[in-house]
């Protein structure tokens, strides 16, 4: 893989280190690092370990994928996400079922946080339907979509399968997909799942891969190998 290869794809790549444990999730990060330009912390890692967790993964040169799926009344989203702003991460999730003024109040305490810091703006992300629900009714991520652009969110988390409905609907956004699983990984608890591949072709921007990589047998190889099928 050359250099120049390994650039390109890096940035598009964010390893889900769903562990409770610091020392793991960081030795995981480490064995990754070269290939995955992202470390997302989700609740059980953040839960564990606090915003410590968040300056673990900046220190080995990865932007933070902070997912904690802020949903509540938009005066607490906003003051919590500005809280989470100012400790750095790069994105933060935010649940789009809890609507516009509560994704906006997130965005404007994002901003807020990391601006009052002397950071760079961060990039919030409206959640659009969970990859876990196979049940959706069809209109709901459309409108979620709007909801997204209109509170201005940077991005939003969408299954592959939703992403021509995103380039139509928010083609500015930043276009998150989890549920990657590479091409004989079994989907465990996901009910829409795509290969990295598909989920690339179909418009992604960054892909979130966890147990393939984190519970293979060497992950530092696993990634390797996934970051060489892509670039």
């Amino acid at each position: 893989m050359t250099e120049e290869a390994l650039a390109a794809i890096r940035p598009k790549l964010a390893i889900a280190l769903d562990v409770d444990d610091l020392i793991l999730a960081r030795r995981l990060a480490s064995a990754v690092s070269p290939y995955f330009g992202v470390a997302k912390v989700g609740l059980e890692l953040f839960s564990a370990a606090g915003p410590e967790a968040i300056g673990v993964m900046q220190d080995l040169g990865m932007e933070v994928f902070l997912d904690v799926k802020l949903h509540d009344i938009p005066n607490t989203v906003g003051k919590a996400a500005r809280v989470l702003g100012a400790l750095g991460a790069h994105y933060l999730t935010m649940h789009a079922r809890g609507g516009d003024d509560m994704l906006k109040a997130g965005v404007e305490g994002l901003n807020a946080g990391a601006e009052a810091a002397g950071l760079d703006a961060p990039i919030g992300l409206a959640v659009t339907v969970l990859t876990s629900d196979g049940d959706a009714p069809e209109h709901i991520v459309p409108r979620r979509l709007r909801m997204a652009m209109e509170a201005g969110c940077g991005g939003i988390v969408c299954a592959a399968s939703d992403l021509s409905d995103a380039r139509t609907i928010a083609p500015r956004l930043v276009r998150v997909v989890p549920g990657i699983r590479p091409e004989g990984v079994s989907a465990d608890d996901q009910a829409r799942t795509a290969t990295p591949q598909e989920a690339l072709d179909g418009g992604a921007d960054l892909l979130v891969i966890g147990r393939a990589i984190t519970n293979a047998d060497d992950p530092e190889e696993a990634a390797a190998q996934l970051a060489l099928s892509l670039a």
